[in-house]
């Protein structure tokens, strides 16, 4: 899968790319990442890319030629018309199921804003995808940026050594993940649950299925909504909400 950011600060992409599983993933040839400095397509000799916003406000606004013709350069010699993802603020918001969908394509655009934004026209004329990391305001799309790469280059085939850890962790069911635990046993008093230490997989494989419910109904439960729940996880749900107790409880 081919990633192409046009942004500002490519260097700030590069190192936050070209390291760890990402990382790896470009030295195989698994992924590959482009920049494009979008001051480049600057039309004056300052590399002025911004502008006061027509109707007065504070900040500036990222101005279109610069950012077409960025656009231009970078899929210049592209077979179809990829995908391009706008960071900002007032895009839907980023979740697991977009990272699925947009790692099946070949190659995926993503457009980083900076100032007040970015001149509407350009938008509308390149048909951007507007996408959203959550509900704060950061400095520029960069941060976010890499957190999509990140996000969908794990589930591109072969980034991940094992590649059964992309399907099994956290919002890939619908739920968050179940409590982690490694040596040693004991650790400033706390213990490993016990049923982890069995060897029963069954067991095990419920109670973690139970610990996933649980921590999604404290911390989101707004995710149980449409999750896909089978009559043991509603049973379990049912008595969750209703009394106080753990899902060690739970395993017979």
């Amino acid at each position: 899968m081919n990633f192409t950011v046009l942004t500002l600060f490519p260097e700030m992409i590069e190192q936050g790319i070209r390291t760890s599983i990402t990382g790896r993933a470009l030295a195989q040839g698994i992924i590959t990442l482009r920049t494009v400095n979008i001051r480049d397509f600057a039309h004056d000799r300052y590399g002025h890319v911004d502008d006061y916003p027509y109707g007065g406000g504070a900040g500036m606004v990222m101005m279109a030629p610069p950012i077409y013709e960025a656009w231009e350069c970078a899929t210049a010699g592209m077979e179809k018309k990829p995908r391009l993802v706008y960071m900002t603020p007032q895009g839907r918001v980023f979740d697991q199921e977009t990272a699925k969908a947009y790692a099946k394509e070949e190659d995926l655009v993503i457009l980083c804003g900076h100032y007040e934004g970015v001149d509407e026209r350009v938008l509308e004329e390149l048909g951007a995808e507007r996408i959203s990391i959550g509900d704060y305001v950061l400095t520029g799309g960069e941060l976010p940026a890499m957190v999509v790469i990140d996000a969908v280059s794990r589930m591109v085939p072969g980034v991940l050594s094992n590649e059964e850890s992309g399907e099994t962790e956290s919002f890939m069911n619908g739920l968050l993940e179940y409590p982690q635990y490694t040596r040693p046993d004991v650790f400033m008093g706390r213990e490993v649950p016990e049923i982890l230490k069995s060897g029963h997989h069954a067991n095990i494989a419920r109670w973690r299925r139970d610990q996933s419910l649980l921590r999604t109904l404290e911390v989101r439960p707004d995710l149980l909504e449409t999750a896909e729940l089978d009559k043991k996880d509603k049973i379990f749900l049912e008595k969750a909400k209703n009394t106080c107790f753990s899902a060690d409880e739970m395993v017979n």
